[in-house]
């Protein structure tokens, strides 16, 4: 893989192999082959509702606690740190825009970052294939909110886009210019990285998370032996929060992460929203595809 990616650039760039393109890189190499390599070593599978069960918790959880505690502010700033081609910023749109009758008045801004300036133009542009629109997009939102145009191509609708704001950004530079976030996904990235390198990025995105925020991780990612700032929710083993987060009883805040905390139990008036809810456990889903 690593030979068929990188093989144009060396030819593009005029170097004879890999090799001699690896010892002009040691010096100081031109700021745009670097930014060839890493356009073509970034790993850009992806979907609409890629795993459906985050998107799901979003909903029907997360957003729903963030009605009760934000109803006077009614502002909700979330992230997706590796957006990608865009079909998660806007997988998260259509959900805002399906639910905004139940969230009147309320600014949603959704910050899109990736280190991919090819992709991010792809992703700003909003224009898919057949093939990418039907993987993971119910076909009553692709009816709702695409135009089929061109070439059997689908274009998103203008009053998605603009919810979104794409911007390049690299995860290993500061994050103060970002701001603070109540809400953060940054799925299947950190497994690309080694352990020192999960450590910066997970204690930066631990300092620019609301104190009663959510940050969405990939399946196969923890927090774990990463940050002591952060620890799963009870019964969502890749949703994070901070150890002294409303949705965490004085009883249940671990010391570690991936704790055995006990689920949140509903008030004794029985609201599952208010103070304290319990979050539905996570269904079993299939190997990401």
């Amino acid at each position: 893989m690593l030979e068929s990616r990188l093989n144009p650039i060396a030819k593009k760039w005029g170097y004879n192999s890999l090799e001699t393109m690896t010892i002009a890189l040691q010096g100081v190499p031109d700021k745009n082959l670097v930014t060839d390599i890493v356009e073509a070593m970034t790993t850009n599978d992806t979907s609409f509702f890629r795993d459906r069960h985050p998107f799901d918790t979003f909903k029907n959880d997360l957003m729903r606690y963030m009605r009760e505690t934000r109803g006077k502010k009614k502002n909700l700033r979330i992230w997706c740190a590796a957006s990608s081609s865009g079909q998660e910023p806007y997988s998260i749109a259509m959900l805002l825009k399906e639910a905004e009758v139940e969230y009147p008045g309320w600014n949603f801004e959704i910050v899109a970052t990736d280190i991919s300036h090819d992709i991010l133009d792809q992703a700003r542009s909003g224009l898919y294939t057949q093939f990418e629109a039907q993987r993971g997009l119910p076909v009553q939102l692709l009816l709702k909110y695409f135009t089929q145009v061109e070439n059997q191509k689908w274009q998103i609708g203008q009053d998605v886009k603009n919810l979104i704001k794409f911007q390049y950004f690299n995860l290993l530079d500061s994050m103060t210019s970002l701001g603070t976030f109540d809400i953060i996904f940054c799925r299947n990235v950190l497994l690309h990285f080694d352990k020192a390198t999960k450590r910066k990025v997970l204690g930066q995105i631990a300092q620019h998370l609301a104190p009663d925020g959510y940050l969405l991780l990939g399946e196969a990612e923890s927090v774990s032996g990463f940050t002591d700032s952060l620890t799963s929710l009870p019964d969502h083993d890749d949703v994070f929060v901070s150890k002294d987060h409303p949705h965490l009883k004085a009883d249940d805040r671990p010391e570690n992460s991936r704790s055995s905390a006990q689920p949140i139990k509903p008030s004794a008036t029985g609201n599952a929203i208010h103070s304290r809810f319990s979050l539905s456990p996570k269904k079993n889903t299939t190997t990401k595809s």
